[in-house]
Order: structure tokens, then C-alpha cells, then sequence
């Protein structure tokens, strides 16, 4: 009796690989998760040579074409992400042999580190000819990832710092601005501003840059009147995304109520100090972790003396002090949970409530269990330190309707104005 031949599966695939030749033919289709740094860094890149778009696209027909794509098992922002790339390589707009999508990945315990070969293999039944390029600063995708140079690395830090800063004194001046629609005028001018600094090259005096962005907020003419703030936290994506989170930022101000969404840079510090806790934690010292140190303690310096300029200037209140965040974090939770956004989301819960912000909506896309574990898991602990506070825990996907999210939010605003009132 023959024995039976061994069955050999290749699993490799054959993929459009990107090169930097195509710098110079390509579009680059970004999906649009930070909609306030993303404009920064659509024009910086603009600069550098690269013809890159920022994906807006975000009706049900998205989420349609992500379902279509992806394993519904695979978490809520691939499907988003998937959906907005395919969603928008239909519409006609763009010449198929010329079209590359950007993806980044942050190389941690987490699906979106395995976006790429999920978008690979979702655009090849109907777009195989274009490439799917990985920004990420953890060693994956090597030879199709994008270049970022310690150059447009440092552009990169900057357009984090002024987007956080935009973001920050824009949600602190809409709910209250006098006369409507001011509020995104000091919005446009500050962003112009912004890319202006880039342009000719003095983006760096970061100061210079975000005391204007404050001051040019300042001069909108704002009314003297109380209203119920609301953090939002949760996984990067749906946080910050409006096709993730249904445009929550914007309900939350049709509600009339004021959404405080923390700093972006809160985040890339938490990877980085992640990196110094492995070493510190559990032995895992490399060449590289003086590196991580020496950046870290720039970036926090920067941060620093940001918050000196808001609270010197005296319209806005500032943004977190990472190391006080840290702090926060080590009431609730170890810095060694770094699983997804891990100890930053308890951390963020807790310096909220000790800024005045005791209202939070905790966005939970579905698949992501870090987020449920560190944020959801969390919320008793938070409310024993901080017994005003008021949490709800929103659950993201594809068959979560937007009325339910929003009613959810409803009641736990109601229950904000009437502490309001007994304050």
C-alpha cells in the first residue's frame, strides 16, 4: 500500500509590492481615523511629494462593503477601515493602476498589527493591482513599508503636537461661541496657520505656533454659561473616528453639551513608555531603550511646557500632564496591562474626573478585548476612587444601531444635568 503524499500548502501570496518609484505616480488612499491630525498630516505629506488623499466616506454602504470583506469575527475598526477602502476604489474616482491605500499598524498585541494581510486579501477579488503600504515603526511589512525618515518622523511629532491643540481649544469653544459657526472659522484660520508654518518651514517653534492657535480661539466670542462636559475614551479608532463612533463628538454638541476628547500625543507616549516598562518590568533592555528614554523625555518636555502656555494664557483649560496620567493610572491598574490601549484608558477616566470632567463615554468597538477588559473592566474601580463619576460603556458594530448608541448616551446625560443641578 502507497503511503499517501504529503499535501505541501504554500501560504505565501503573490501581493503588488510598493516602491518608492511610485512616489511619483501613485494616489495614496488614507482611511480618515484622526480626523484633526489628519488634516495636519494630509498637507505634510502633500509636501513631501506624495499625492495622498483622506478618505471621508462614511455611509451605511461602508459598513455594507466591510461586512462583505471582512470575517465578522475580526474587530470593528478593520471593518470600517476595509469598508472605506473599498467602498471608495468602486466609485470610479480613481485610475486602479495608480491607486495605492496606507495603513498603520502599531506592532502590539493587537488585530490591527494583521490589518494588512486582511486589506490584502480583501481588495484582491476585485482590486489586485493595488498595493496596500504599512506606516509602522515596530519592523513589520520590511520592503513594503513606508519610509518615514528621522526627518518626517520629527514633521510627524509636531502635527500630533497642533492637532491635539486644535482639537483641544476648538471643543472648549463650540458649545459656547456667541455667534454660530465662529467656532470652525478660528477652526480653518488656525489649520491654515498651521500648514503655513510647515510651508516655509518653521514648524518647529512649536510655542510661536500654539500660542497663536490659542490666541486666534481666544477672539471667538463665547457665552458665560455652565454645560455638561463629556470625555470621550476608549480604543484609538472609535475614539477618535467619526465613521467608527458615529459622529459622536457632533451629537454630543447637538446635545449642547461640551465633548472633551484627550490628546493624540497621550497616546504615542504610552507606546513608548511601554517599551521602558518591558525593560523595567520584565528584563527586555535592548540597544534601543535609551532611544525610547531620551524621546520620551523630549516629548513630555514639549508637552510641558504646552500646558504652561494654556494655563498661562488662561482661556482654555489644559490638556493632561502624561506623567499625571501615569499616576492616575496606578490607583486603578498596572502599567504592565499594555494590551491595546491597555492602563491608558483607566488612566484617562481617572484624570478626567479629577479635572471636573466626571461624565465619560467609554467606546468599545466590538472584537477588541483589551478595551473591554482595561476600560469596561475598569469602571468599578473608577467609580470607588470617584463615587460622582458617571461611566457608560458604548458598544461599536455593525448591528448596533446609531438610536440605541445614542440613547444610551441620552441617559447618561440626563443624569449629568441633574448633577450639574446639584452642584
Amino acid at each position: 500500500m502507497k503511503e499517501k503524499q504529503k499535501q505541501v500548502v504554500d501560504y505565501t501570496d503573490d501581493y503588488p509590492r510598493w516602491n518608492d518609484s511610485m512616489k511619483s505616480t501613485h494616489k495614496i488612499l488614507i482611511p480618515d481615523m484622526l480626523p484633526w491630525h489628519f488634516a495636519i498630516l494630509e498637507e505634510v505629506l502633500k509636501l513631501e511629494g506624495y499625492n495622498v488623499e483622506i478618505l471621508k466616506n462614511s455611509s451605511r454602504a461602508v459598513i455594507d462593503e466591510g461586512l462583505k470583506h471582512v470575517h465578522n469575527d475580526t474587530c470593528y475598526p478593520c471593518l470600517c477601515v476595509v469598508g472605506q477602502y473599498i467602498n471608495a476604489l468602486k466609485s470610479g474616482k480613481y485610475n486602479l493602476d495608480k491607486t495605492a491605500v496606507l495603513i498603520s499598524q502599531s506592532g502590539g498585541g493587537c488585530r490591527a498589527s494583521n490589518y494588512v494581510p486582511l486589506i490584502r486579501k480583501a481588495l484582491k477579488a476585485n482590486f489586485p493591482q493595488v498595493p496596500v503600504i504599512s506606516i509602522n515603526f515596530s519592523g513589520l511589512e520590511k520592503g513594503n513599508s513606508f519610509k518615514v525618515g528621522a526627518s518626517l518622523l520629527l514633521k510627524f511629532a509636531f502635527a500630533i503636537f497642533y492637532g491635539d491643540s486644535l482639537m483641544w481649544c476648538y471643543n472648549q469653544t463650540k458649545p459656547y461661541e456667541r455667534v454660530e459657526g465662529e467656532a470652525d472659522i478660528a477652526r480653518e484660520r488656525a489649520l491654515k496657520y498651521i500648514v503655513e508654518r510647515f510651508k516655509i518651514g518653521k514648524y518647529k517653534s512649536y510655542k510661536k505656533i500654539n500660542a497663536e492657535i490659542i490666541d486666534i480661539f481666544s477672539k471667538v466670542e463665547r457665552k458665560d454659561e455652565v454645560k455638561v462636559k463629556v470625555g470621550i475614551v476608549g480604543e484609538i479608532y472609535v475614539k477618535y473616528a467619526y465613521l467608527g463612533n458615529n459622529h459622536l463628538e457632533k451629537f454630543l454638541l447637538s446635545e449642547d453639551c461640551e465633548p472633551v476628547v484627550p490628546a493624540l500625543m497621550d497616546f504615542v507616549m504610552y507606546c513608548i513608555v511601554n517599551v521602558i516598562n518591558d525593560a523595567k518590568l520584565y528584563g527586555r533592555k535592548t540597544i534601543a531603550t535609551p532611544v525610547y528614554k531620551l524621546l520620551y523625555k523630549i516629548l513630555h518636555g514639549m508637552q510641558k511646557n504646552i500646558i504652561k502656555q494654556f494655563k498661562k494664557q488662561g482661556s482654555f483649560e489644559p490638556i493632561h500632564d502624561f506623567e499625571h496620567l501615569r499616576s492616575c493610572a496606578d490607583k486603578v491598574i498596572n502599567q504592565g496591562v499594555k494590551m491595546g490601549e491597555g492602563w491608558l484608558i483607566p488612566a484617562e477616566m481617572a484624570a478626567l474626573a479629577e479635572t471636573g470632567v466626571e461624565n465619560v463615554v467609554c467606546a468599545q468597538p466590538f472584537g477588541c478585548l483589551p478595551n473591554h477588559i482595561a476600560g469596561k473592566g475598569a469602571i468599578r474601580t473608577l467609580k470607588n476612587l470617584y463615587p460622582n463619576e458617571n461611566v457608560v460603556a458604548v458598544d461599536y458594530d455593525p448591528s448596533a444601531t446609531k438610536v440605541n448608541q445614542e440613547n444610551r448616551i441620552k441617559l447618561m446625560i440626563a443624569t449629568a444635568r441633574e448633577n450639574l443641578k446639584k452642584q
